[in-house]
C-alpha cells in the first residue's frame, strides 16, 4: 500500500471510529448480562470494518487463554500465556499490532488467512481477564488509529460494564 492509499484509509478509519463511539455507548447496557454486551461489542466492530476477517476474545483462566465469543471463522480454543501474539499481550499487558503475521516469531496460524491483526488486552482493575483478538486478510490492515480508537473504545466497555465479578469457568 503506497502512502497515498494508507492516508486515505486512515483519514477513513478515524471518521469511522468517530462515529462508532457514540453507538458503543448507547449499544453497552450495564443492567443486561456481560456476555450479551461483549457480543454486541465485536459484532459491531466486525460489521463496520470490511477489513476485519475475525474479531473475538480469548479469557484468561490460569496460565492459558481460552476462546470467547467471536465473529469469523472457526478458531483455536486454547493458547498459552506467553505464547503466540495473544499470550504475549496478556503476559505484557500492552497492546501488540502484527503487520504481516507471518514474521511474527511463535504466531499461533489459527486462519491461514490471515495476515496481519491487533492484539489489545482486556484489563479491568488491573487485572487481565484476557486479550480481544482482530484478524484482517490485509496486510498492515491495522495502524496506530486502530490502536488509539479500539484502547479508546475498550476503556469505555471496561468503564460501562461491572466485571468485577467476572469468572471464565
Amino acid at each position: 500500500m503506497n502512502n497515498l492509499s494508507k492516508d486515505i484509509t486512515g483519514i477513513l478509519d478515524k471518521k469511522l471510529y468517530s462515529e462508532l463511539e457514540p453507538q458503543i455507548n448507547s449499544l453497552l447496557e450495564p443492567k443486561l448480562p456481560l456476555i450479551s454486551n461483549l457480543v454486541n461489542f465485536i459484532a459491531l466492530l466486525k460489521e463496520r470494518f470490511d477489513k476485519i476477517s475475525w474479531i473475538g476474545y480469548y479469557f484468561l483462566k490460569e496460565n492459558t487463554l481460552f476462546l470467547g465469543p467471536f465473529q469469523g471463522k472457526v478458531a483455536c480454543t486454547t493458547i498459552r500465556l506467553g505464547e503466540g501474539v495473544c499470550g504475549k499481550v496478556a503476559l505484557k499487558k500492552e497492546l501488540i499490532v502484527v503487520e504481516n503475521v507471518h514474521e511474527f516469531e511463535g504466531h499461533t496460524a489459527c486462519d491461514a488467512g490471515s495476515n496481519s491483526e491487533i492484539v489489545l488486552p482486556l484489563i479491568y482493575e488491573d487485572r487481565v481477564l484476557g486479550i480481544l483478538d482482530i484478524d484482517s486478510y490485509n496486510m498492515a490492515a491495522f495502524s496506530e488509529i486502530d490502536s488509539k480508537y479500539l484502547t479508546d473504545f475498550l476503556s469505555i466497555l471496561t468503564a460501562k460494564l461491572d466485571f468485577s465479578k467476572f469468572n471464565f469457568s
